[in-house]
């Protein structure tokens, strides 16, 4: 595959082998995992050419688990496949990324409004113990296990409220915000805006303060889209 040095991250070489002995849709899984993180993560950057032949030689794999792995994160708005042409890492598409924001925001005001009236902290130890690390991982600046964290956090409160299936839907069809979230986060003082935000919501749920969580995740989730514009400008060709 083509690369773009100036904004791709270099992959993790550990990742680039699936298990010869998975069954083909344990294969398949493992190559969409692997793929869509590399994409989210902008290892795969927005345009960049994508051959089936080299995946399938980068990997170990059979033409099968690609086509399949393919047909997924084209569902999934990752990538973008013409017919006898080519297949391409997607751009990152803006109003995509509103709408999941929107359906996000919805859902998560409710967990958070869910777990404020409770008021147990008992139902989000995993979640302090999860910021607890992002502390760490924001005091060494290691964006990636930052981004994996910020993904925890929220997946904790899910799980606290017991509606854990609808994170799976909501990732789905992040790919895009995360894409730009990934391009945010590098920016000055960013770290400390989504560390603050999630401090302040996990305040709020063990206080019982429904109006302050509500409040805090408004602001959390509307942070990187009230960026666009700026991130647009510095990745024209990321759009």
């Amino acid at each position: 595959m083509n690369s773009h040095p100036q904004h791709a991250r270099p992959a993790n070489s550990k990742h680039l082998r699936i298990n010869h002995k998975a069954k083909r849709g344990s294969a398949s899984a493992q190559l969409h995992e692997s793929l869509r993180d590399r994409i989210i993560q902008l290892q795969l950057a927005p345009g960049q050419y994508l051959s089936r032949n080299e995946i399938a030689a980068e990997y170990g794999v059979s033409q099968t688990p690609v086509r399949d792995a393919l047909i997924k994160l084209e569902e999934e708005g990752l990538i973008d496949t013409f017919p006898q042409s080519k297949t391409e890492v997607s751009r990152i598409d803006v109003e995509h990324a509103l709408e999941t924001q929107f359906l996000r925001l919805s859902i998560e005001l409710e967990i958070t409004r869910n777990l404020a009236q409770a008021a147990d902290p008992a139902r989000i130890s995993n979640t302090r113990s999860i910021l607890a690390q992002q502390s760490a991982a924001m005091t060494t600046g290691d964006l990636d296990a930052f981004s994996r964290l910020d993904r925890s956090f929220h997946l904790s409160l899910y799980e606290a409220a017991g509606v854990a299936n609808l994170h799976t839907v909501i990732d789905a069809r992040s790919g895009h915000i995360d894409r730009l979230r990934n391009l945010n986060l590098p920016d000055p003082g960013k770290l400390a805006s989504i560390f603050s935000c999630h401090t302040r919501i996990l305040q709020a749920i063990e206080t019982g303060n429904v109006k302050d969580a509500a409040s805090v995740v408004r602001e959390h989730l509307s942070g990187t889209l009230a960026k666009v514009d700026d991130i647009r400008k510095r990745h024209p060709n990321f759009f």
